[in-house]
């Protein structure tokens, strides 16, 4: 059996939401400093709708490719359902990820929640 989905390889060779999104309202930037992995989220939120989504990670296979299997769960998603992403969902949707890989779909939720927290923070 091989170590890693078709879909963990397709995201790893061709991410998607890959970058910036300078008008951003929501971003947020998370590691992991037991692995190194680092991830920042760009959202732009308009009406609670994510309109527009972007990310830069620096990091194995994995976390590029949590990262933009996250992205593309959430683009054009409201906020009510964004804030129930859970990495278990990401992992799934990436139809698995090893045991000791798990940590880069944790760090994909946790960098949604870093954001979502930044917006909820300017909304002030």
């Amino acid at each position: 059996m091989a170590l890693y989905s078709e879909k963990v390889m397709d995201h790893f060779r061709n991410p998607r939401n890959v970058g910036i999104i300078e008008d951003a309202n929501a971003v947020g930037e998370v590691g992991n400093a037991k692995c190194g992995d680092i991830m920042k989220m760009y959202m732009k939120i308009e009406d609670d709708i994510v309109k527009d989504v972007k990310f830069e990670t620096f990091g194995c296979g994995s976390a590029i490719a949590s990262s933009s299997m996250a992205t593309e769960l959430i683009k054009g998603q409201p906020l009510s359902e964004v804030k129930k992403l859970t990495n278990e969902a990401v992992a799934e949707a990436l139809d698995g990820l090893p045991g000791y890989k798990m940590h880069c779909s944790v760090l994909a939720e946790e960098a949604i929640k870093s954001a979502l927290d930044n917006y909820y923070e300017n909304q002030e």
